[in-house]
């Protein structure tokens, strides 16, 4: 094993209180909330098993973590109910409605903004026509 993956190399938990394993080089069983999810699995209230690091600039702490759950403790993904349909065709709706015009706009409202495009813009929409 290298020098660089010291500090990350921890299988039995001593330095870091969980196990700790390189980014990409976690052993078979393990899999993040991604991977579960990708796999039509959840992590089902299971306790994290282990954990991956890596080092990152962007990060003030300098490293990278992501949390690993136990495949075989993993549940099934809950199924979709018709409330739950409902409840989010409501919520992408009111994400699409512009709070200014009352318009589906075709698309999410940008935060940024908090109106649709047209509205932020008219300048540039009442040139065009």
């Amino acid at each position: 094993m290298s020098p660089a993956f010291g500090k990350c190399y921890d299988p039995t938990g001593t330095t870091w209180g969980l196990a700790t394993y390189p980014w990409k080089l976690a052993p078979d069983g393990y899999a993040t909330r991604r991977q579960l999810r990708a796999r039509g699995l959840r992590p089902g209230g299971q306790p994290i098993a282990a954990q991956v690091m890596r080092r990152s600039r962007r990060r003030k702490s300098g490293v990278s973590v992501a949390y690993l759950y136990r495949l075989d403790l993993a549940k099934p993904v809950r199924p979709m109910t018709p409330g739950r349909w409902a409840a989010l065709a409501k919520a992408m709706t009111a994400r699409r409605t512009c709070p200014q015009c009352s318009t589906d706009a075709g698309y999410c409202i940008p935060t940024s903004l908090g109106v649709c495009v047209t509205c932020a813009y008219p300048d540039d929409f009442t040139e065009a026509a």
